[in-house]
């Protein structure tokens, strides 16, 4: 029964916005016997600013996951923000930090990397290649540096993007090598698809796939169950690959302990959710 005392996540998006997450959060939270919720909340981008300061008046509210089109309009309303954050110019995550500010972090591309990190490869001092320079490709980006990547290759068909990407990593990551301009992924020991590009049987690739090579991993950013074209590809090459809904239920962990919940595995959450695609 909610109440009260029961704690509350906003998960705050368009309204025609399709809310995945309370069917992942909430049968996890009823398993473990923990009195909070996860409420979709949909909400005008016109309305969003001062909606979002009154979701915080709530006297039970733990914190917030934001969806598009609000993650950029999300850092100009917090008083701390990560260097994910930061990096990526977009929030998804918002808590009440111990004096009561508002704190923000990025978690898809936190998601991404513990996914490729438990399918074992090993990023640091690795070369990734990210293609796309949006919102998930930013934010990607910004986790594989703090991962201890050694160099990032950017690509974006907008260039201006991707060098702006490119110099937000280099103020945060001084160490790390960072190129732009290019998609050939040729050398590089991970290449992720940040784009639309790739989804269907004849749609035109991110990338050359006869320059990958077979032991590449290649990561994929679409919320598909069933693998892309442009991860079949990859595996016809030979290349290990992650789908996009596993950098999902990768995130969800990360979340959880960043609102201060207990922690949990990928494979608890596929089993107690209650996703339809």
């Amino acid at each position: 029964m909610i109440n009260g005392h029961t704690e509350l996540i906003a998960h705050i998006g368009f309204p025609t916005h399709s809310f995945k997450a309370p069917m992942i959060y909430n049968p996890w939270f009823e398993s473990m016997g923990i009195n909070a919720i996860v409420v979709p909340m949909g909400c005008r981008a016109e309305d969003y600013p001062a909606f979002f300061r009154s979701v915080f008046k709530l006297s039970n509210i733990r914190g917030a996951l934001i969806t598009m089109p609000h993650k950029v309009t999300t850092v100009g309303l917090l008083d701390e923000i990560s260097p994910t954050a930061a990096i990526a110019g977009a929030c998804n995550a918002v808590r009440l930090g111990p004096d009561g500010r508002l704190q923000g972090d990025m978690f898809d591309g936190e998601g991404f990397v513990r996914g490729v990190l438990r399918k074992g490869l090993k990023l640091q001092g690795a070369r990734a290649l990210v293609v796309g320079s949006g919102g998930v490709g930013s934010a990607i980006a910004a986790s594989l540096a703090a991962a201890g990547v050694a160099g990032l290759g950017l690509f974006d068909v907008y260039a201006a993007s991707a060098e702006g990407l490119g110099q937000r990593l280099r103020q945060h990551y001084p160490a790390l090598t960072v190129s732009t301009g290019s998609n050939d992924p040729a050398g590089f020991d991970l290449v992720v698809n940040a784009t639309p590009l790739g989804m269907n049987v004849g749609d035109p690739m991110p990338m050359d796939m006869s320059r990958v090579a077979a032991s590449t991993f290649v990561g994929e950013v679409v919320m598909k169950a069933e693998t892309t074209a442009f991860l079949a590809a990859a595996q016809a090459r030979g290349c290990a690959t992650q789908v996009g809904t596993d950098m999902l239920f990768e995130q969800i962990p990360a979340y959880l302990e960043y609102f201060g919940f207990p922690s949990t595995t990928p494979e608890v959450l596929r089993d107690v959710a209650r996703l339809s695609y």
